[in-house]
């Protein structure tokens, strides 16, 4: 028979866990932010991968993995869609053929202009409370993406 942690322990973690809060706060967002793209056929997760494409500069897959904190091959996945969709462009990259680059196209711009209003109205719609999870989580750990350059 297994010997259970005591359940003081378990709610104790509950309560306290900054990592499952965060998580379950996301998660929460997340479904509210997808709720609202439906309409566009959008979700927040490709909203977020397109503003992070909307740049002078094409990334490479890299590049963007490591600003978005996603793993390449999730990455890679995730662009699929958009890819179908003609949203983005995925091509090898001009200067180093091994690497690939990720281009938004004019039907991803388009698209990101439709979405703009709909993530203003949603996102000040968010609770005071839920503003400053999000501001405080970015504040600690957000830019670390923006800083590295591999």
């Amino acid at each position: 028979m297994i010997t259970l942690l005591p359940l003081k322990t378990v709610t104790d973690v509950a309560a306290t866990c900054r990592c499952f809060h965060a998580q379950r706060e996301a998660r929460r967002l997340a479904r509210l932010f997808d709720r609202a793209f439906r309409p566009l056929g959008l979700t927040n997760t490709q909203f977020s991968l397109l503003m992070a494409l909307n740049q002078p500069e094409p990334p490479t897959i890299s590049r963007l993995a490591v600003l978005l904190v996603m793993d390449r091959t999730s990455l890679t996945a995730a662009l699929k869609p958009l890819e179908r969709q003609g949203w983005v462009e995925i091509a090898a990259d001009s200067q180093d053929r091994r690497a690939r680059t990720v281009t938004i196209t004019a039907a991803g711009v388009a698209l990101l202009r439709l979405a703009l209003p709909i993530w203003r109205v949603t996102h000040a719609g968010l609770e005071p409370a839920q503003s400053a999870v999000v501001t405080d989580s970015t504040s600690s750990i957000g830019s670390v993406g923006l800083a590295t350059n591999p």
